[in-house]
């Protein structure tokens, strides 16, 4: 797991030293530099050593030159890729390194390397025969990338902040970027905070030609849902029976390392899954945990009782979300795009946590989103009947009683979920996800930002993934919103950056591409089943974990923003807003108790820090 960078064009040595050492959080072991006889590109790599640590150095070529990688990632299947390039004549010089088998199944499938692959990965690879830079992304995005193009400079980096130290690198913020921020709570790909610079999407390649300096960027792979056309007789004991032959095969995979390896364990099921499946593949298991003084936002008495059950150490750390507040400053800084997740700081926090003591954690990332395991999944069949019931015209009057409901700040507390669920239900059905989890729906944000914005463009990416499901059934195009948006662009970017921040690796069994593909052929009806999400998931677990485990009711990751932002301990200041007076109202009916905004509030307080920490007057 490491940080890369590198450019062609403008710059030279120092300049692309400037670049990693910006991202030296990401790989803080060894760095490398490389620049091409020819003097036409540089590459860039900070390594954080976790597989075969003496010979696994980059920037890597191979013996004749004619290729050299910087890879950020972990191949889960090297060594069986190994054997096949091996068997077809390429001589391999290190022991078990993931990075060579790139080199070499680059040379022998070409650009269709990346069908064969089984991990996490972005890299860039220097073709000097065929004058290219290769690039890639995973197919969920685990791993990032971003790039800038003008027409003496082409530039990558893992982050945006190693992209900044080349001088090249437009500064300037995109108010279509910050639109979209405050819709969803992130950037989604290809936008990136900063005008004309990108991230390669999920599933995406690149190619560019160092003759013509032409640029490409193509899709190599989508999640597509095709539910299996026949459903055995014993749907649990087929189905699920497969799926945890599957789940437990991808935990082994990654438990492959060199260097001390852990799980996160939350108590929640995906987590608790993960740690039993690995559980059988080790006798070393170390989870880790952490926990709050306050309440409503513990999970630490289900991790400490799921550990027991299963026989695994725990280590866990108990803070006052006062004092964890106090870290924040930190994290912004650290943090290389805006990003409105607030379960960000606990992320970071158990990634600090569990860094002390290795260097590679297993994560349950990918179950809801594969298996419709969040809430708003159960609220479909009531957003359907209300519809049904209730005519638009009167759902203005609807919407502004249940606005009169007193507010709580409690972690998911029910006039949260009333209040967000008919704000949704203002819009048409593609768009029910988004508004529900964004910072600002889109009346708001025209008001935010003084002009009016079309909603089919501010949502125009989860539009285009709720219709990539067949109409009809709302659950499988809501599955494709989580997954395709709400996980690789949200969730994934949260782990990656709060992890790397303390050059913590994260791996996510939920996510390997063969548990993937079964999931995909799962009809929806069996993951979200008489009102119960993850329904077959649970099933299939049932005698891994305990039942207390599959049956109690999602908490979730967060903090208490909202009493923060109340209570004054945190408070954007709305200067540097593009509606100073929106977020001082916004602010004054938080306090007063009147409205809960802190969604919008968390998000302002956020880009305000970023913007301070990150550019330039």
């Amino acid at each position: 797991m490491c940080g890369i960078a590198g450019f062609s064009g403008r710059g030279d040595p120092a300049v692309l030293r400037a670049m990693t050492t910006a991202i030296r959080h990401r790989g803080p072991d060894a760095e490398g530099l490389y620049r091409s006889p020819e003097g036409d590109v540089h590459l860039g790599h900070r390594r954080l050593s976790i597989i075969d640590l003496e010979c696994g150095a980059q920037p890597m070529s191979t013996p004749d030159g004619a290729l050299t990688i910087v890879f950020n990632g972990e191949i889960y299947n090297h060594a069986e890729l190994r054997e096949q390039l091996a068997a077809r004549g390429h001589g391999f010089r290190t022991d078990h390194s993931d990075t060579e088998v790139l080199l070499f199944a680059y040379r022998e499938w070409g650009d269709r390397m990346l069908e064969r692959l089984n991990g996490m990965w972005s890299f860039v690879i220097h073709d000097r025969v065929n004058a290219r830079l290769f690039g890639a992304r995973d197919r969920f995005g685990k791993k990032p990338l971003a790039y800038f193009a003008t027409t003496e400079t082409f530039a990558f980096a893992s982050e945006l902040s190693a992209l900044l130290a080349h001088p090249d690198c437009p500064q300037e913020v995109s108010r279509d970027a910050e639109k979209k921020y405050f819709a969803y709570g992130y950037i989604p790909s290809p936008a990136t905070i900063l005008k004309g610079v990108h991230k390669l999407p999920p599933g995406h390649a690149m190619s560019l030609d160092l003759r013509t300096r032409s640029l490409r960027v193509h899709r190599y792979w989508e999640l597509v849902l095709e539910p299996f056309e026949r459903t055995p007789a014993d749907p649990i004991r087929e189905w699920g029976g497969e799926l945890r032959r599957l789940l437990e095969e991808a935990c082994r995979r990654r438990l492959m390392s060199d260097v001390p390896l852990g799980v996160f364990l939350s108590g929640g099921i995906d987590s608790s899954a993960i740690a039993a499946l690995a559980g059988r593949n080790t006798s070393q298991l170390r989870t880790f945990s952490m926990g709050f003084t306050e309440p409503s936002f513990d999970e630490l008495p289900f991790a400490r009782a799921t550990a027991r059950a299963l026989g695994v150490r725990n280590d866990a750390e108990v803070l006052d979300l006062d004092t964890a507040r106090e870290f924040l400053p930190n994290l912004i800084a650290d943090l290389d795009e805006p990003l409105a997740d607030s379960s960000l700081l606990p992320t970071w926090l158990l990634s600090r946590f569990a860094r002390r003591h290795v260097t590679v954690a297993l994560g349950g990332d990918g179950g809801d989103e594969l298996f419709a395991g969040y809430d708003p999944f159960r609220a479909l069949g009531m957003a359907q009947a209300y519809r049904t019931a209730i005519p638009g015209g009167l759902h203005p009057a609807v919407h502004w009683l249940a606005n009169r409901l007193p507010v709580s700040h409690r972690n998911l507390s029910t006039d949260f979920k009333i209040k967000r669920t008919l704000l949704g239900l203002g819009y048409p059905p593609a768009l029910w996800h988004p508004v529900w989890l964004s910072p600002l729906d889109p009346v708001r944000l025209s008001r935010y930002f003084g002009e009016p914005v079309d909603p089919e463009w501010l949502y125009s990416e989860a539009i285009e993934a709720w219709d990539a499901s067949p109409r009809g059934d709302p659950v499988a195009r809501s599955l494709q919103f989580y997954s395709r948006l709400y996980m690789s662009e949200g969730v994934l970017t949260k782990v990656d950056r709060a992890s790397m921040m303390h050059g913590l690796e994260v791996r996510n069994p939920f996510l390997d591409i063969e548990v993937v593909n079964f999931a995909r052929r799962i009809p929806s009806s069996w993951k979200l089943r008489r009102g119960v999400t993850k329904f077959l998931l649970k099933e299939a677990l049932r005698g891994v974990v305990p039942d207390e485990v599959i049956d109690r009711a999602k908490k979730g990751f967060g903090t208490p923003v909202g009493a923060w932002l109340r209570s004054g301990a945190l408070a954007p200041e709305g200067s540097g807003s593009v509606n100073p007076p929106f977020v001082r109202d916004a602010i004054s009916e938080h306090r007063r108790g009147r409205r809960d905004d802190r969604l919008f509030l968390w998000a302002e307080w956020v880009l305000e820090n970023w913007k301070k920490t990150h550019l330039h007057p």
